[in-house]
C-alpha cells in the first residue's frame, strides 16, 4: 500500500507541475488562451467565494436557534434537584439496614 501511495503521490506532482507550465505558457505566450485563462480563473475564484458564502448562509438559515439561557439554568437546576432527592433517598435506604 505505500508504494502505492507514492505512486500517485508522484503522479500528482507530475500533473500540477505540467499544468502549471500550460497555465503559464497561456497566459504569457498565447493572448488568446490566455485571455480565457484569465477569465476562467477569475470564475473559479468568484465561484468558489460565493460558494463558501452561500454555504454558510444555508447553514445560518437552517440551524435552529439555541434556548434561551433561562430555560438551561431551570433544566439544569431540576436535574440537580432530583439527583439530590435520588442522593437522599439511597441514603436513607442504607441507614435503614
Amino acid at each position: 500500500m505505500p508504494e502505492k501511495d507514492k505512486l500517485i503521490g508522484g503522479g500528482l506532482m507530475l500533473i500540477s507541475a505540467v499544468v502549471l507550465l500550460v497555465y503559464i505558457y497561456g497566459l504569457f505566450f498565447n493572448e488568446a488562451l490566455g485571455q480565457l485563462l484569465i477569465k476562467l480563473t477569475v470564475f473559479v475564484a468568484v465561484a468558489g467565494v460565493m460558494g463558501i458564502l452561500g454555504w454558510i448562509g444555508y447553514t445560518l438559515a437552517t440551524t435552529p436557534p439555541p434556548k434561551p439561557l433561562e430555560e438551561i439554568e431551570k433544566e439544569i437546576e431540576e436535574e440537580l434537584k432530583k439527583l439530590e432527592g435520588q442522593k437522599g433517598g439511597s441514603e436513607k435506604s442504607s441507614e435503614a439496614k
